[in-house]
């Protein structure tokens, strides 16, 4: 038996799509736009930065940053997003979701200036400062991770809610081509201003001093699109389903959404109360009920997260590196530092407008036709064919002529990421938890999504370098090369393929069918109810009342047989 629906929360269940929920998806778009843009622009100038602060005038080739710098360099902002994601998701139950949503963007944006602005007289204070700084950018943007997925879920009709949490998702396909665009700009306007020879011709000359302002340009760009947002954020009222179902108050709530959907709602606080209490609707993360109702569900979207985020990092991070092995970006040496920048951020400027944004945006047009579970169970699906059709004949992508065949089946996978598991992740545990640990549910599944980012990041690194001493980067240790690397990142998508049928499908129904919130306490009584019921139905049987009548129908019986 269901418990009866408030008002507002079946209106906004049935509600049409309106104004305000594309204002909401650009309101939270935005934020992701700057996420995206603010952990993978780094990428493009990490060779710069070798360039610039580790030149060394003996070597052959251009200078690299060493290995325990590059790694906390990729790496440090998603130590931060981790543990952004757990603290404000927290928080985002604890205090309502509006409270905490302009801190994560008044913090993302302090960040992204800081980063560009990192100083120091040695390179070691440079680096250190740089990730001093992105570290508090990570833990702004982690904050944006279950506040934006929480806020669009409770915001949108039960029709259309996954296109809409896809949809503030995908900004983040628009935010990887914006560093990528924004690169290329910067690099070409530096090159013409100040042309330079290729490192094999004038080593030091190959490196003019102004290419210092690049990287912290593009760096510092990302703090534009937070600054932009940061008002309609504030304006934003809290979603009804915190106002209600964990704050208590349908007043507040009623009013809110009223404000919204221009319609009338009636308070309802007594129905509010009902909703809101029996064992049913106040255990905790920790309680045997929850491990129970949704165990298996947060199993199944933080593994799958951490399985999605080890591929789909380390690919994105690394691009520039397995570009350079099949020769698709020319050897370093044969170049000028601000031409790097700009080879590169061409390669991942390509890649994000041919497969990762249409990815996303094929997510947004099909996640509310054909569900949840088989959008992600087919991507993982595509991701393994595509990764083990690069890495077994890997030999064969080498070769100058199908290079283009490489870089197609390459795109592939992010193709099949984006339309797939990266973007059902991030929907899905804001659809099946209940209000009050929503977000808590939400920022547990993204950090452990991060916490794979982290082992992409940082195991990427060394393992893809070559198995031959005399061929790995300077300061790297030989490792299992990109063929090997290539295949144990097909073994990892396979395992996220398997994990994925721990997930529940949540197309069309409500949040608190999906939660159990709906639930009604009757539905499924707990064991002291059941033994009031059988204390009394006992207590019946033996009452003196029931006993004499027993008493009478057993004696009519025997004079209806005496002869």
């Amino acid at each position: 038996m269901a418990k009866k629906q408030l008002q507002v929360l079946d209106a906004l269940d049935a509600a049409k799509t309106q104004w305000y929920h594309f204002t909401a998806i650009v309101i939270a778009g935005m934020g992701f736009f700057t996420d995206a843009y603010d952990l993978f622009c780094i990428s493009l100038v990490t060779k710069l930065l070798g360039r610039i602060y580790y030149f060394d005038p003996t070597s052959a080739k251009p200078g690299t940053l060493p290995p325990n710098v590059s790694a906390a360099v990729n790496g440090v902002a998603f130590c931060g997003t981790l543990a952004g994601q757990l603290f404000f998701g927290w928080l985002g139950d604890k205090m309502g979701r509006k409270r905490v949503y302009g801190l994560t963007l008044l913090l993302m944006f302090v960040c992204s200036v800081a980063s560009g602005l990192s100083f120091g007289k040695s390179p070691t204070a440079v680096m250190a400062t740089l990730c001093f700084f992105r570290f508090w950018l990570g833990f702004g943007i982690g904050g944006d991770y279950p506040l934006s997925a929480t806020i669009m879920s409770e915001y949108a009709n039960k029709r259309t809610r996954g296109a809409f949490i896809a949809a503030v998702f995908a900004m983040q396909g628009f935010g990887i081509l914006a560093g990528g665009i924004v690169s290329i700009i910067v690099s070409t306007a530096f090159d013409k201003r100040f042309p330079a020879p290729a490192y094999q011709f004038d080593k030091a000359g190959s490196t003019v001093p102004q290419a210092d302002y690049i990287w912290r340009i593009i760096l510092m760009f990302g703090s534009f699109p937070a600054a932009l947002t940061y008002y309609w954020r504030m304006q934003m009222p809290e979603t009804a389903r915190y106002t209600a179902l964990v704050a208590k108050n349908a007043k507040q709530a009623a009013a809110d959404m009223s404000k919204v959907l221009q319609v009338q709602f009636e308070s309802e606080q007594d129905k509010v109360e009902v909703m809101t209490t029996g064992d049913n609707q106040n255990y905790g993360l920790f309680s045997r009920q929850f491990l129970k109702k949704h165990g298996l569900h947060l199993l199944g979207t933080a593994s799958t997260w951490f399985l999605l985020d080890i591929a789909f990092y380390s690919q994105n991070l690394f691009q520039k590196d397995i570009f350079s092995s099949i020769g698709w970006i020319p050897k370093a040496e044969t170049m000028n530092a601000i031409h790097e920048v700009y080879r590169i951020a061409r390669a991942q400027t390509l890649i994000a407008l041919c497969s990762t944004v249409p990815g996303y945006w094929f997510t947004v047009f099909f996640i509310d036709v054909v569900g949840r579970f088989a959008i992600q169970l087919m991507g993982f699906f595509f991701m393994t064919v595509f990764m083990f059709a690069l890495a077994i004949p890997y030999n064969h992508w080498k070769q100058p002529d199908h290079r283009i065949g490489f870089v197609v089946m390459y795109a592939l996978t992010f193709f099949f990421a984006n339309f797939g598991p990266n973007a059902t992740t991030f929907v899905v545990p804001a659809e099946i938890f209940p209000a009050r640990l929503r977000s808590t549910c939400h920022g547990i599944s993204a950090a452990s999504g991060k916490a794979g980012a982290i082992v992409g990041a940082f195991g990427f690194l060394y393992a893809a370098q070559s198995r031959d001493p005399t061929l790995t980067d300077h300061g790297y240790p030989p490792g299992i090369g990109v063929k090997n690397a290539l295949i144990v990142l097909g073994v990892v998508n396979a395992l996220g393929f398997l994990f994925t049928f721990l997930v529940p499908e949540s197309k069309g129904r409500s949040l608190e069918e999906m939660s159990g919130e709906a639930e009604d306490e009757e539905a499924q009584p707990s064991a002291e109810s059941r033994s009031a019921r059988t204390a009394s139905v006992q207590y019946e049987v033996l009452s003196p009342a029931t006993t004499e009548r027993l008493s009478g129908n057993m004696a009519d019986t025997a004079d209806d047989l005496d002869p």
